[in-house]
């Protein structure tokens, strides 16, 4: 998914937040992202900027906290972030080989709906399936 600059720069202000340069290339690194990135992955993603690693860290930070990204996965003790899509969380799998957190089809957990007190918190629930992936099975 990738966003505009208009799209994005109204997705801040509606979340109460300045729309910096920093905060804005974060935000289009996020949305273009098929799966979680960690801070390390998003200033690779980022390229050679004059932004040091701090405000990076702290932009996302941000992003967070105003619900405009979530932490999708703490695999490995490494917050990873993706871009908040309004429907809550949806699964991931964590390789447990190479550490990549992939993001699952939301039909996985479908089943799991339910009425009553859970419901809220089922909904709200983070998902997270562990083994080896695709790749890393390919290479045993």
């Amino acid at each position: 998914m990738s966003i505009t600059d208009d799209e994005a720069r109204t997705l801040l202000r509606e979340s109460a937040l300045r729309a910096t340069a920093p905060r804005l290339a974060v935000l289009r690194v996020l949305a273009e992202a098929p799966n979680p990135l960690s801070h390390t992955e998003v200033l690779e993603c980022l390229g050679k900027t004059d932004w040091d690693p701090a405000t990076i860290y702290r932009n996302l930070i941000k992003l967070r906290d105003a619900g405009v990204a979530l932490v999708a996965s703490h695999a490995h003790g490494m917050d990873r972030y993706e871009l908040a899509h309004g429907d809550g969380h949806h699964p991931h799998f964590v390789c447990e080989g190479c550490g990549r957190v992939a993001c699952l089809p939301a039909g996985l957990t479908a089943s799991m709906s339910m009425e009553g007190p859970w419901a809220t918190s089922i909904q709200n629930a983070m998902v997270q399936l562990r083994g080896e992936c695709p790749d890393c099975l390919a290479k045993a």
